[in-house]
């Protein structure tokens, strides 16, 4: 082989091993990269506690009135909150030392805002709350606080008032009854505003009391309501928690208010209008500070018709319209501050002024009533004057 065909076949030898190289390298594929792993899904956030909340009450809740009210306001927190809470309720407590058990009880249960629904529940609250610092109480119609304790009322008096400028109107004999609970100054308060009402339109009304000395004994309120009429009253008014002397007086064909509840349907033929208590407002504002985190204890509220508390419903349709007219206006100043119930001159009953003209009454002043207004018969029970 010359050298010419030597060269020749290794020029061939080459390129066909550069062109094998080349058909290796273009048929090599790159592989995409491998996707990033998925990051693990976060697990949901657990869902919170509902906040447990309990009620004492010293009544029955059917009992049509004082009760009644207070589980209305119960079951407002309830359709505010749904399943943000839980709440109970124990009723007829008695304000003894009964209510310091139950009490303790609901504390222990896990509820961690508990609601004591009387005056009488003051001390025996006083006691579980320095036991249980962890736990937030309400206190009704109290004036002693903590720092877990705070106390809610409600201006039962303005209600009270509206139902005297009622009566003052409707009376025949002049002469109205109050079958009255127990002798603190809750109740002397309102059986002298209900008065000073009446007195309002009728200057030559009197008041007769019978004391019953118990918030809810619907025996013992019928039988003074009773003993009120056969006195001469022909409009009775209570403080009381049945609504016995609404029954009463549909028997015995006088009239009546209802009272805490708008209680039409138990003497609808006697019944003159309803001064009604709405816890549902202040019950919902105090579970929403305990779910924000913005409760404070040591402190007190007192609501009434300015802040929709209170109210004056189902006047009858026998009341004249100048009265309706005059119970509107009232409830108008008392919602915008231009009317003072109790705003002098105001004559006690020994004859003696306790508020001078144009002097008004601070809640101090109201918080310590423990006398009658002039026209209100028989002694304050406990005055030794």
């Amino acid at each position: 082989m010359t050298d010419l065909k030597k060269r020749s076949l290794l020029q061939v030898a080459a390129l066909s091993a550069v062109a094998a190289a080349a058909l290796v390298g273009c048929g090599k594929k790159e592989e995409p990269p491998k996707p990033a792993a998925a990051a693990p899904a976060a697990a949901p956030a657990p869902k919170p506690e509902p906040l447990k909340i309990a009620f004492a009450y010293v009544g029955p809740v059917g009992d049509g009135g004082w009760t009644f009210a207070h589980d209305n306001g119960r079951k407002a927190i309830e359709k505010e909150f749904g399943d943000k809470v839980v709440t109970s309720f124990v009723e007829k407590v008695p304000e003894s030392a009964d209510a310091e058990r139950v009490i303790r009880d609901m504390a222990a249960q896990g509820n961690k805002l508990i609601f004591g629904t009387t005056f009488g529940y003051m001390e025996p609250m006083l006691k579980v709350a320095a036991d249980n610092p962890n736990v937030k109480f309400e206190h009704a119609t109290g004036y002693k606080t903590a720092p877990n304790m705070r106390t809610y009322d409600s201006r039962t008096y303005e209600g009270a008032y509206m139902a005297g400028v009622i009566a003052g109107k409707m009376t025949k004999s002049n002469t109205l009854g109050v079958v009255a609970s127990i002798p603190i100054p809750e109740v002397v308060r309102n059986i002298n505003s209900f008065t000073l009402g009446a007195q309002s339109v009728n200057p030559k009304i009197k008041t007769k009391v019978v004391w019953v000395n118990e918030w809810f004994n619907p025996p013992k309120e019928t039988e003074a309501a009773t003993s009120l009429i056969n006195g001469g009253a022909d409009v009775l008014f209570q403080n009381t928690d049945s609504s016995a002397v609404l029954q009463t007086a549909e028997k015995m064909n006088k009239r009546a208010f209802g009272w805490d509840s708008d209680m039409t349907a138990y003497g609808p033929k006697a019944h003159l209008g309803s001064a009604v208590i709405n816890w549902g407002p202040y019950y919902v504002k105090a579970t929403r500070d305990a779910l924000e985190g913005k409760w404070t204890g040591g402190t007190g509220v007192w609501w009434g018709v300015k802040e929709g508390a209170i109210d004056m419903v189902s006047i009858a349709a026998d009341v004249p319209e100048d009265i309706k007219t005059k119970v509107a206006d009232i409830k108008k100043g008392l919602s915008d501050g231009t009317f003072s119930i109790w705003k002098g001159p105001i004559v006690g009953q020994d004859g003696k002024e306790v508020l001078k003209k144009d002097e008004v009454a601070d809640d101090k002043f109201l918080g310590g009533v423990n006398f009658y207004v002039k026209g209100v018969e028989g002694k304050v029970p406990g005055d030794k004057k």
